[in-house]
Formats: structure tokens, C-alpha cells, sequence
């Protein structure tokens, strides 16, 4: 069954090994800009045996030229060896210059349908057939190769060649300078038949003028100073009322404190773990795995907040009572799955997780969120009818506020993730890798923005008791609110009232 690499005839067999490739381009880079690897098999692709070498974003050299240079955007090939199988040897002679074709392939994106041909409108096939060889004067047993328009050295394909029987053949140390910036993808082809089995193991190493940092997550790491520059600013200002008005302080805003605490730990781990990424090209499992769990602990205990406050947690209610061990078994049962699926996308090699494994792992997660939301706005709407009751105006304009905040925040998140979706879906090939990191981003600005809310609402001050639950059976009202409540009534009239309810009551329990 023939294969393509472009256009609408794409037959099903390439996608995995190329569309998917190209369609995930975090699935490759995640294991850093130095990919291995290790006793890696090919796979029977159409009439051909390929192997997926990566999928970057490269930012084009500042200065072009082949020398190596730490200004120099490359793709260089290390130690990279290839065995076939005795089996195979074993059908040639010992004297044999040339008894195997391997083809190592570098492309843009953009010049996907350079590679492979289609023989009378039919499926495109990436070997040359005999019809192929016919019409477009290709080499039968060789990768399809069409010269870009831009540039006619493009698409790069390097030949690798066993000799006599031997089981293994190496390739040559070399370097591949990237003079344009664009979305490069590395293939490994053999189209002799009697290769069936290959296995390769070596290393590439891709690299930007800056670094090894892939092109789509350069912008991140700049993108994290200024994320901690930001919560450094919130924390001294919070820090400063914290400490001014420390006798104040109430248990809700001690849980802020935290939240905001691990805000700031986690921009400084992600900042340090990308320099560290930029500076070896290599993801130590260790920190990542680090940085993730600090990240999952800081959206759990934010979600957690988020509901106690809709609650009414330290306003309405002293404790959470009964419910406190639900929001517990919640918090734990998210952070849970928030680990498992950062784990997986961010630590270690994720090519060997499949879609089905990557869709399991997203879908508690998103399901947890949806509960959540749900179980936020309805303690929220009972949270305002009960202050509503109390006529304790100044919590419920607060709470009115916090209430329309959120809804702002989940209103934004939607509309994201349809974007998001129309992004990906409009983008399969990931051209558009270079705003990708928007994204991201936005998440983080999000939980931000909504985080300097509630610092705002609930920030302390010497009217903190204000907000604070009250033991009494009437809600305390503040100042303001009795003010507003008895203005126009003297208060000789109000004290007389209550002296002639008094003398009723004790003629009424006189008579009984």
C-alpha cells in the first residue's frame, strides 16, 4: 500500500510515523534538543522502512556559514550507527561495495510535498517506483526528492550505505547548518526491502543562536521573568499589608499567602529548568519532575481556595464542617491526576505514549475541572442568598464582586480553549510554531489575574474583621451597616420599644 507525505491523499499508514510527528511537535523536542536513540526499530511505512529522527522549531543562523559557532543554528549527527539483521547480510557477497541504502532526510514543513511522489494521480509513495521513475526521473529504490522553490539544496538528503555482509554501518559525524527560520522534521528512510528490521542508535543535536531551547519554548523562558517579576511585586505588596496589619489577619487570608508563595516558587523553578534545558539541551528527569509536582501542588491548593472561599470559609462559616473532608478527597484525586498528566507531558521521553494513553490521562483531569466549576458556583450562589438574609451588605458586595470575577475567568478559559482547538485544528503541521507558546502562557496570566483579585478583595487591613465570621446568632454588622439600618429611628424610641417588649413578655409569663 502506497504512502504520502502531503496533500489530500494522505493514506492512514503515514500517520503515525509523519503526520503525527508533525501535528505533536512537544511529543519530540520533550525529550530535549539532544535526541537519542537508543536500539530504535524502523517501521514499514508504504513501500518504504522509516524512522522519525524529530520535529523542531529552528530560528535561522545570525551569522550563515557551515563553521561551528554557538551563534549557529544546526542540526548535527553524532555516533549514529545502523544494524540490520544477519538475515539480511547474509543475501550479499563479502565484495559488495554497496549492499544497502539507508536515507536520512531533513525538510521544512513548509516543503512537505517535496518528498514522495504520485504515479497517475494515485496515492503519493516515498520510494520511487518503476511508473515514478518514468515520470519524474527519479531513481528507483531512492527517497522522492523535489527541489525546493526557494532553495534548490532543499530538501537535505544524506546516504548511508552498508558494505559486503556487515551488520552495521556508521554515519559520518556531520553538520547540517539552518539558515532560515522555519519547522524542520528528520527522517530516517530505507527503501531496500531487505532491510526489513533495522535498528539505529546514536544522537542529534538541535540547536537555536541561543541555545538548545526549541525555537516554540525560547519565548517562554523570557516569559517567566517577567511572570516572576510579577508575583515578586504581588508578594512584597501583600507581604507589606500582611505585616502592617498582622493582629488582623484571618485563616482565609493565611491560605492566600500560601498560594501566593507557591506562585512564585514555581515561574522561578519553570525559569531555571528552561535555562538549564537552553544551556545543555538535555531534561534532567529529576528536576522536571520537581518543577511539575510544585506546579500541580500550586493549581490544586488555588482550586481549593477558590471553592472554601465560594464556601463561605471564615465569612459565613467558621470551618468547612462536614464538607472538609470531601474538599480534601477532591484535592488530593485532582493533584493526583494534574501530576500524572504534567508527568507525562513534560518528564522524560513521551514518544512511546500513545493517543489513547495521552487522551485517559487528559480526560480525568478536564472532568475534575468541570466538578469543580460546578460545585464553586453553586456554593457560591447559596454563599450570597445566606448574606443576603443577613443583610450584611459589605460582605455581599464583596462576594458580588469575587462572583463576577469568576465568572469572567471561566467565561475567558472557553473561549480559550476554542481557540486553542481552532489554533491546532488550522495548524496541523505547526507553522505557526512561533506564537505557540501563547498557549501556554495564558493559563498562567490567567491564574494570575484572578489570584490579584481575591488579594484585593480580601487584603488585609484594620477593617478585616469585617469580612470575619461572627459566633453570635445575628450576624455582626459593621459600622456602616448599622448606620444604614437604624439611620432616621432616635435611639430613645428603639430602647423604649424594647423595654415595653420586655414588661409584655413577663405579664404574658405571669399569667401562665
Amino acid at each position: 500500500m502506497d504512502s504520502s507525505i502531503g496533500g489530500s491523499s494522505f493514506s492512514i499508514q503515514w500517520l503515525p510515523p509523519l503526520l503525527l510527528l508533525l501535528v505533536l511537535t512537544f511529543v519530540s523536542s520533550i525529550n530535549a534538543s539532544i535526541h537519542l536513540y537508543d536500539h530504535q526499530g524502523f517501521r514499514e511505512v508504504g513501500n518504504s522502512y522509516l524512522l522519525s529522527g524529530g520535529s523542531e522549531g529552528i530560528v535561522a543562523s545570525s551569522t550563515p556559514g557551515t563553521a561551528i559557532s554557538h551563534a549557529h543554528s544546526f542540526i548535527r549527527f553524532e555516533n549514529i550507527t545502523f544494524w540490520r539483521s544477519k538475515a539480511a547480510a547474509d543475501q550479499h557477497s563479502d565484495m559488495g561495495h554497496s549492499t544497502g541504502l539507508i536515507q536520512v532526510v531533513i525538510f521544512e514543513a513548509a516543503d512537505r510535498d517535496n518528498i514522495g511522489g504520485s504515479a497517475y494521480g494515485g496515492q503519493r509513495s516515498i520510494c520511487c517506483t518503476p511508473d515514478l521513475a518514468k515520470l519524474e526521473g527519479c531513481k528507483q529504490g531512492e527517497v522522492i526528492r523535489i527541489p525546493s522553490a526557494t532553495d534548490i539544496n532543499w530538501p537535505i538528503v544524506l546516504n548511508v550505505q552498508f558494505s559486503g555482509k556487515s551488520l552495521s554501518t556508521s554515519m559520518a559525524n556531520s553538520e547540517v547548518p539552518i539558515t532560515k527560520t522555519g519547522m524542520y522534521n528528520l527522517f530516517f528512510i530505507s527503501c531496500d526491502p531487505k532491510l526489513k528490521g533495522l535498528v539505529m542508535n546514536g544522537k542529534t543535536l538541535w540547536k537555536n543562536p541561543d541555545g538548545y531551547l526549541p525555537g516554540r519554548m525560547a519565548p517562554l523562558m523570557k516569559f517567566y521573568v517577567y511572570m516572576s517579576l510579577a508575583y515578586v511585586l504581588l508578594c512584597v505588596t501583600w507581604f507589606f499589608q500582611y505585616m502592617r496589619f498582622w493582629k488582623d489577619i484571618l485563616q482565609l487570608q493565611h491560605c492566600i499567602t500560601v498560594v501566593i508563595a507557591l506562585g512564585l516558587f514555581e515561574m522561578i523553578l519553570w525559569y531555571f529548568e528552561f535555562e538549564n534545558f537552553n544551556r545543555t539541551g538535555t531534561r534532567p528527569v529529576g528536576i522536571t519532575t520537581w518543577v511539575v509536582t510544585v506546579g500541580a501542588v500550586r493549581r490544586t491548593v488555588s482550586r481549593l481556595l477558590i471553592l472554601s472561599v465560594s464556601m463561605g470559609y471564615g465569612v459565613v462559616r467558621p470551618t468547612l464542617g462536614g464538607l472538609t473532608s470531601k474538599v480534601l478527597l477532591l484535592g488530593i484525586t485532582y493533584f493526583v491526576a494534574t501530576e500524572l498528566l504534567d508527568i507525562t507531558e513534560y518528564v522524560g521521553t513521551i514518544n512511546d505514549v500513545s493517543g489513547r494513553a495521552r487522551l485517559f490521562l487528559v480526560l480525568p483531569d478536564a472532568f475534575l475541572d468541570a466538578f469543580l466549576i460546578l460545585w464553586i458556583f453553586t456554593s457560591l450562589s447559596k454563599t450570597l442568598e445566606q448574606l443576603q438574609a443577613k443583610r450584611s451588605s459589605v460582605k455581599l458586595d464583596t462576594y458580588r464582586k469575587f462572583s463576577n470575577s469568576l465568572a469572567v475567568a471561566v467565561i475567558a478559559s472557553v473561549v480559550w480553549i476554542g481557540y486553542e482547538v481552532y489554533f491546532k485544528a488550522t495548524d496541523p503541521f505547526n507553522e505557526r510554531w512561533q506564537s505557540a507558546w501563547i498557549i501556554t502562557a495564558f493559563w498562567d496570566i490567567l491564574a494570575f489575574g484572578l489570584l490579584c483579585v481575591i488579594c484585593y478583595l480580601w487584603a488585609p487591613s484594620q477593617s478585616s474583621q469585617r469580612y470575619a465570621y461572627s459566633d453570635e446568632k445575628g450576624e455582626e454588622f459593621d459600622d456602616e451597616e448599622t448606620q444604614s439600618l437604624t439611620r432616621g429611628k432616635p435611639e430613645g424610641d428603639i430602647s423604649l420599644a424594647k423595654q415595653d417588649n420586655l414588661e409584655d413578655e413577663e405579664e404574658e409569663d405571669k399569667r401562665e
